[in-house]
């Protein structure tokens, strides 16, 4: 299994704190570094220093570091325009040499859209499909040729849909627990599905209805990789654990049940039932970014045992 290391840096970090633990997850043998794309803290607190820009982050890791892969869970598809959006990720894989995914979702934290003037429409399920079909189909242009879209919100004419990414084919992530609608544009769009912070019983459901969704599309679902986003606060013995999670304002139980916590043979174990119902890659939300010795545990000992 996959562990890759997910940040949520309007909680209050800034570039250089999100650059050490960047450069830690590549050091500690993790595959990824990943971070949400969000413009405002969610709960208490001030979020100081505050908002960084998701793919500004990524093209300034990409020039930083050599190996991890970089991406979102998930680019807010209210954020940007399609075509901009197209460029900016293309120019990031170029930057990496090839190491960017993308994880784009519909966008739903309107407060945020509020605070810095972001239009936030109702229909946004129905611009994703159509910035999904835009993002892919610009990259997947021939060069010398154009690209033409006509749809109900946005309308491209004669694009020479440049620049072209490093990688053939960047990655393309989708998530989330809608039962009919997400799994269809994962069938048709997604190289990886998520099912962030679900216990294994709405994982393997929702793996269950995008494997079908699939099928039915007349795609083999094994092409597929099924991942989930999970909190994460281990610790040596129980007053470690404690310790951080009263770091995160989270309770351990609470953790447990929801996430993965405990001991290192305590995690280990969740993600082998994790795995158990086919995920092959967990995003391991850190949320003391400070703590990097929580990061340096989980390689040693969680990784490690990893097949």
């Amino acid at each position: 299994m996959d562990l890759r290391i997910f940040t949520e840096p309007q909680q209050g970090a800034s570039y250089d704190t999100l650059l050490t633990v960047a450069k830690a997850t590549e050091d500690l043998g993790f595959d990824a570094f990943f971070r949400s794309d969000h413009y405002l803290r969610m709960g208490d607190g001030d979020g100081l220093p505050g908002p960084t820009d998701a793919w500004i982050t990524l093209a300034g890791l990409a020039r930083e570091t050599e190996r991890i892969r970089l991406g979102t869970l998930m680019t807010a598809g209210t954020f940007r325009l399609p075509g901009v959006l197209a460029i900016q990720v293309a120019q990031v894989d170029q930057m990496s040499g090839g190491r960017v995914e993308l994880g784009l979702g519909a966008g739903w934290f309107e407060e945020e859209h509020k605070a810095y003037g972001i239009p936030f429409p109702k229909e946004k399920f129905a611009r994703l499909e159509e910035q999904l079909a835009i993002v892919t189909g610009l990259w997947a242009t021939e060069t010398g040729k154009t690209f033409d879209f006509q749809g109900e919100y946005y309308r491209l004419s004669e694009s020479p849909a440049l620049p072209k990414p490093a990688q053939a084919k960047i990655p393309v992530l989708i998530g989330g627990l809608g039962a009919t609608r997400t799994p269809r544009l994962a069938a048709r769009y997604a190289d990886e599905f998520n099912v962030p912070f679900a216990s294994l019983e709405d994982s393997e459901r929702q793996f269950g209805r995008v494997r079908a969704a699939a099928q039915e599309a007349g795609r083999d679902a094994g092409d597929i990789t099924y991942s989930n986003a999970l909190v994460v606060c281990v610790g040596r013995d129980d007053q470690e654990v404690a310790r951080r999670a009263a770091a995160i304002g989270r309770e351990v139980d609470e953790l447990k049940a929801n996430g993965l916590a405990g001991s290192p043979a305590e995690v280990v174990d969740k993600l082998g039932r994790y795995a158990g119902i086919g995920s092959s890659r967990v995003y391991l939300q850190i949320l003391d970014l400070s703590d990097l010795d929580h990061l340096e545990l989980i390689s040693s000992q969680v990784q490690s045992q990893l097949s």
